[in-house]
C-alpha cells in the first residue's frame, strides 16, 4: 500500500500506526475461514448420503464481511472510546446472556442464542472483549490511584458466571475465569490470592461436575474412554488428509462428522488442505497472540499493557482450546475457532476483541490527558 508518511488522512495516521502484522495476520485467518466455511457448508447442510448446498458459507461472507468494519472501526477508536464502548457492550451483554435464559431458543438443553429476526446472536460472546476492557480499566487506576481495582474486577466476574452457569455454559465460564485470574495477576496481585482465586476456579470446575451431566460425560470420557465419537472422527480426518490434504471439496469423514462447520472446523482443515494449513493456522494464531502481547509489554499505559494482554489471551486461549479438542488433547468443550469457524456472534466478537487490541497498542505520542482518561 503506497502510503506516504506525510499524509495526514485518518487513514494514513491509522495505517502507520497500527500493528500491520498482527492486522495482516487477523485479516488472513479470516481468508481461512472463508474457504474452510466453503469445504464444510455442503457437510452441514447436507448428510453422508448427499452433499448439502453453500447457504452457510454465504452467510459467513456476509458475516465477515461486517466482522472486518467491527475490527477496523474498533482499531480506531481512542481509550475512551474503547472504554466507553467496552461498558456498553458488557452491560447489554449482561442483559442478552440474562434474557437467553428466559426468552432464548433451548439447544441441545442450553438457553444461550437469541433471535432477532433470523439472526442469532449469543450474547455471552461479547462479554469477554469488554470484561478485559473494564478490568484493565480498574486495574490500571488502582495502579495509579489506589483505587480498589481487584475488588471491581472480581465483581464483574461474579454475575457473569452466575448466569453462563445458568445457560448452562461451562466452556465460556472457564475461559472468563481464567481470564479473570490472567487480568488480576498482571495487575500485580499477591500471588497467594492469585492461588487462591485459582482454587476458588477449580472448585467451580468440581461443581460443575457434579452439576452438569453432559460436563461428567465428557471428562469422563476424555480421561477413561479416550476419544469420544465426535474426536475420534476428527483424528481420523486428520489422519485421511496427511501433510497435504485430499483437496478441496473431497472430504469425506466431515460428512459425518457433527458441528464439522463450528467447532470442529479444523478437522476439516486438516482433512481437506492437510496438516499443512493446521500448521498455518496455528502459527497465524501465534503471531496475532505474541505480536500484541509484545506490543502491550512495551506500551507505557498501564491500562494499555493489561487491556492488550487480556484481550490477546482471550483469542489465542480459545484458539487452543478448539485445535486442542480437536487433536484430542482436551475434553471436548463445545467452543469455536476464531475468526475461523462459522457462525456471526463468534466472528463478530472477536473481530471487536482484535479491533480494541489493536487500537489500544496502535503506537501513539503519549498524551497525558488521553492516557489518564
Amino acid at each position: 500500500m503506497m502510503l506516504s508518511r506525510a499524509d495526514n488522512s485518518c487513514f494514513a495516521r491509522w495505517w502507520w500506526t497500527v500493528d500491520r502484522v498482527a492486522l495482516v495476520a487477523t485479516l488472513t485467518l479470516m481468508a481461512i475461514g472463508l474457504i474452510l466455511a466453503f469445504a464444510a457448508s455442503p457437510a452441514a447442510t447436507g448428510n453422508a448420503a448427499a452433499a448439502g448446498n453453500f447457504s452457510y458459507a454465504v452467510k459467513q461472507l456476509v458475516f465477515a464481511t461486517t466482522a472486518a468494519g467491527i475490527l477496523i472501526g474498533a482499531s480506531l477508536l481512542g481509550y475512551r472510546e474503547t472504554r466507553a464502548l467496552a461498558a456498553l457492550v458488557f452491560g447489554l451483554a449482561l442483559i442478552g446472556a440474562a434474557l437467553a435464559i428466559l426468552i432464548g431458543e433451548d439447544v441441545n438443553g442450553a438457553y444461550r442464542w437469541l433471535d432477532f429476526n433470523g439472526l442469532k446472536l449469543e450474547p455471552s460472546e461479547f462479554l469477554k472483549p469488554a470484561f478485559a476492557v473494564l478490568a484493565a480499566a480498574f486495574l490500571a487506576d488502582k495502579l495509579r490511584r489506589g483505587f480498589p481495582g481487584e475488588l471491581w474486577t472480581i465483581g464483574l466476574l461474579v454475575p457473569c458466571v452466575g448466569i453462563l452457569l445458568m445457560q448452562p455454559d461451562v466452556g465460556q465460564t472457564a475461559l472468563l475465569t481464567v481470564l479473570c485470574v490472567a487480568m488480576l495477576f498482571f495487575g500485580g496481585l499477591h500471588y497467594f490470592w492469585v492461588a487462591a482465586l485459582g482454587g476458588a476456579g477449580a472448585g467451580l470446575g468440581v461443581l460443575a461436575y457434579a452439576l452438569h451431566p453432559h460436563v461428567r460425560e465428557r471428562i469422563t470420557q476424555f480421561v477413561v474412554d479416550g476419544p469420544g465419537y465426535q474426536t475420534g472422527l476428527a483424528l481420523k480426518a486428520f489422519e485421511a488428509g496427511g501433510i497435504a490434504g485430499v483437496g478441496p471439496g473431497s472430504g469425506t469423514i466431515k460428512y459425518r462428522l457433527p458441528d464439522a462447520h463450528t467447532d470442529f472446523i479444523f478437522a476439516v482443515a486438516g482433512e481437506e488442505f492437510g496438516v499443512a494449513l493446521c500448521i498455518l493456522i496455528a502459527v497465524l494464531f501465534g503471531v496475532v497472540t505474541i505480536r500484541l502481547l509484545l506490543r502491550s509489554a512495551r506500551a507505557r499505559d498501564p491500562f494499555v499493557q493489561l487491556a492488550g494482554a487480556g484481550l490477546a489471551l482471550v483469542v489465542g486461549f480459545q484458539a487452543f482450546i478448539n485445535m486442542g479438542v480437536s487433536l484430542s488433547l482436551l475434553p471436548a468443550k463445545g467452543m469455536t475457532l476464531p475468526l475461523i469457524s462459522y457462525g456471526g456472534s463468534s466472528l463478530f466478537a472477536v473481530a471487536l476483541t482484535l479491533g480494541f487490541a489493536l487500537g489500544l497498542t496502535r503506537q501513539r505520542p503519549q498524551l497525558p490527558d488521553e492516557v489518564t482518561a
